[in-house]
C-alpha cells in the first residue's frame, strides 16, 4: 500500500514541487501553505503529529496520485480544513487566494449542525453530496481522505479506526469512479486494512 509521508515540511514539498511546477506557482503555494500554517497554529492530529503534516501529505497525494498541477486545486488542498477547523473563513480565503480556491474549500467543508439537527444525519448528507461533485472537488476530498486514512492504525482509538474504515468504504471509495486515478490507491488501502471490517463483524457476532 502506498503511503505519502515524504513531505513533512514546506522545504520538502517545495523541493519536490520545483521539479513539476513553474517557480511562480511554487512560490504562490508557499504563501498558501504559510497562511494555512498560521490558521492551524499548534493544532495536532489524533496521533500527536503537527496538523500541517496532514496538509502536506494531502498535497503530496494530490500531486503524485491525483496528477494535478492546477494551482487553485493545490491551494484548496492546503486550505481544505481552514473553514472547518480554525477561525479562518471561506470569505478570508476568497479575499486572499481567489474565488475558485475559496469555492473548492467551501465545497469540502462540513456544515455545522443546527439546533435540533442530528449530527450523524448532517455528516451523511455531507458525504452524500460528493456523489455529484465536480472532478476538482473530488480530487481535493480524496486527497484529504487518503491522507487521513493511510495510517489509520496509528489512531489512538480502535473504535474510531473501525468507524472511519467503514465510513470510507461506504462513502469515499465509490467516489473514485469519478476520479479513476485514485481507484488502485483506495483498493490497495481497503485490502491493507480489511481486518478492521473483520473486527466489526466479530464484535457484531459477540454482541
Amino acid at each position: 500500500m502506498k503511503v505519502f509521508d515524504a513531505w513533512r515540511t514546506w522545504t520538502d514539498a517545495e523541493q519536490a514541487l520545483s521539479d513539476r511546477l513553474p517557480a511562480e506557482i511554487v512560490a504562490h503555494l508557499g504563501q498558501v501553505y504559510r497562511a494555512a500554517a498560521d490558521w492551524h497554529g499548534d493544532q495536532v492530529r489524533p496521533a500527536g503529529e503537527p496538523y500541517v503534516e496532514h496538509l502536506l501529505q494531502a498535497l503530496q497525494v494530490a500531486v503524485e496520485a491525483g496528477g494535478t498541477t492546477d494551482p487553485d486545486v493545490l491551494a484548496a488542498v492546503l486550505l481544505h480544513d481552514v473553514a472547518e477547523d480554525t477561525a479562518g473563513t471561506v470569505e478570508e480565503i476568497r479575499e486572499r487566494f481567489g474565488e475558485r480556491t475559496a469555492a473548492l474549500v467551501a465545497a469540502v467543508t462540513k456544515p455545522e449542525p443546527g439546533e435540533g439537527d442530528d449530527p450523524a444525519e448532517i455528516r451523511d448528507a455531507y458525504l452524500r453530496s460528493f456523489e455529484h461533485a465536480e472532478p476538482d472537488v473530488l480530487l481535493v476530498k480524496l486527497s484529504d481522505r487518503y491522507s487521513n486514512v493511510q495510517a489509520l492504525d496509528t489512531h489512538p482509538r480502535p473504535d474510531k479506526q473501525r468507524r472511519y474504515y467503514a465510513e470510507t468504504v461506504r462513502w469515499i471509495v465509490p467516489l473514485t469512479a469519478g476520479a479513476p486515478q485514485f481507484v488502485p490507491l483506495f483498493e490497495q488501502w481497503q485490502q491493507h486494512f480489511s481486518r478492521l471490517a473483520d473486527d466489526d463483524q466479530e464484535e457484531t457476532r459477540n454482541a
